[in-house]
């Protein structure tokens, strides 16, 4: 089955991923993809992550994050929108083993051709958020419904 999507260039940020066909509210577009390491192995190749405003890093649960910098696919480039059309599902797999888990972009509406691919990218930061933090967490996603920062509040 071809791609129904393509990565190119973003007026977001940097790359993004377009659909080049319709994708409809509910299908599951792709995996997000990279390598799987523990919260510590990230934290000590990247620090904690607050600092750099960036990053390919997605927690699957509480024991691991794929790393999308390491053998990752087109997923790594959807941009985050405070309005966006798709949403990550982690699916947790059958048997109870968290390193099977796996992260899922599905569409939460209907997508037209064109149309760059965005989710919410959730993230929550432990640390105070301070206007350089929010700052360095800039949303650029250019939505009415645009926060200003890509920085959650804490649950």
């Amino acid at each position: 089955m071809p791609a129904r999507f393509v990565a190119r260039r973003s007026p977001i940020h940097g790359n993004g991923v377009f659909a080049t066909d319709v994708i409809r509210k509910g299908e599951e577009i792709v995996q997000y993809k990279g390598t799987l390491m523990t919260h510590a192995e990230a934290d000590e190749m990247y620090g904690d992550g607050g600092e750099t405003g960036h990053t390919f890093l997605f927690t699957l649960n509480d024991d691991y994050i794929i790393d999308a910098n390491r053998n990752g696919n087109t997923a790594r480039w959807i941009n985050h929108s405070c309005d966006p059309n798709c949403r990550a599902v982690v699916e947790e797999s059958a048997n109870g083993d968290l390193r099977k888990d796996k992260v899922m972009i599905e569409a939460i509406r209907t997508i037209r051709p064109g149309e760059e691919l965005t989710y919410n990218y959730g993230i929550v930061l432990e640390v105070p958020h301070t206007a350089r933090l929010k700052k360095l967490w800039k949303c650029l996603c250019g939505s009415p419904k645009c926060t200003g920062t890509l920085l959650q509040p804490k649950r």
